[in-house]
């Protein structure tokens, strides 16, 4: 399917029920990898952790992560048939795959989700903070204390309590990856509880990464526009869904596979001199003067 002529082929009006979303239910189906390309072992014998990686740029990351010769833990939250979905296809391209089931918001899942997946890879190389939600509001006001609190419990609360439990087997030549967002630096007012948690996922990567480059330790980040990813359908409806991305220069909204060059490049070694950064993948829709 072209990029530019995808939301021509479905029914992109056609939200969803609940958080975080279903992909397979998606519609059109979000484009995550392209069959023509192929890895060259950037990443071989690498292990990665990926949250959120049953679906949307979770899924496409660990594929592509697969194609370059990793191997690929996987933390979502319930979505089981688009996990299993994730897992074949890292399996066909050679790479092993194991599922964790369970809550990132919650503080003792995630140690115990590092401590067994480095019990099940025997390492732990990169580590990909991706999970998140969101809840459209048209004010402050209509935030409730607890789906803010909701909010930074998965979205920022996560990345802190996976990676101070993934420190401890990181080393020299590791990477930490995390995904914040374009709302921190256009802002949102659809959006300010989870742009607050994008915004605090910048501040935090940059200091991270100061605090851990003596130990040879990258930490960077990457920025998405737009994308069509299972929380779009899930979370919008109307005119807000049927015209999602297309307020960007190149007029349309990102898919998952417009990501997974940025991440493959900031867990390889050619961004061995990149710590840090923000790569920012947006269709244009913000350019910093």
């Amino acid at each position: 399917m072209d990029l530019y002529d995808f939301m021509k082929e479905g029914n992109p009006g056609k939200s969803q029920s609940q958080q975080p979303g279903i992909q397979q239910k998606m519609d059109p189906l979000p484009i995550e990898e392209f069959d023509h390309w192929k890895g060259s072992g950037k990443l071989q014998g690498k292990v990665a952790l990926i949250t959120g990686g049953d679906s949307g740029i979770g899924r496409a990351v660990a594929i592509a992560y697969a194609k370059e010769g990793a191997h690929v833990a996987i933390s979502y939250l319930d979505e089981h048939d688009d996990a299993e979905y994730a897992k074949q296809r890292i399996e066909e391209e050679g790479g092993k795959c194991v599922l964790y089931p369970g809550d990132i918001s919650d503080a003792a899942f995630c140690e115990n989700l590092i401590q067994q997946v480095v019990k099940d890879f025997n390492t732990l190389d990169i580590l990909v903070n991706n999970a998140a939600r969101q809840d459209v509001q048209n004010d402050l006001t209509a935030i409730t204390p607890e789906q803010f609190e909701r909010t930074f419990r998965t979205n920022f609360f996560s990345f802190f309590y996976l990676t101070r439990a993934a420190l401890p087997h990181l080393g020299k030549g590791n990477s930490i990856i995390n995904t914040a967002s374009i709302n921190p630096y256009i802002g949102n007012p659809t959006l300010i509880d989870y742009t607050s948690t994008k915004g605090a996922i910048v501040a935090f990567t940059r200091s991270l990464a100061k605090g851990l480059a003596s130990k040879g330790i990258r930490v960077n980040g990457v920025a998405p526009g737009p994308i069509w990813t299972p929380l779009i359908p899930a979370t919008m409806q109307g005119d807000m869904l049927t015209n999602f991305g297309t307020q960007t220069p190149l007029g349309r909204p990102g898919q998952p596979v417009d990501l997974v060059g940025s991440y493959v490049l900031l867990a390889s070694e050619e961004a061995a001199y990149m710590t840090g950064q923000f790569i920012h993948v947006n269709g244009g829709d913000y350019m910093s003067s």
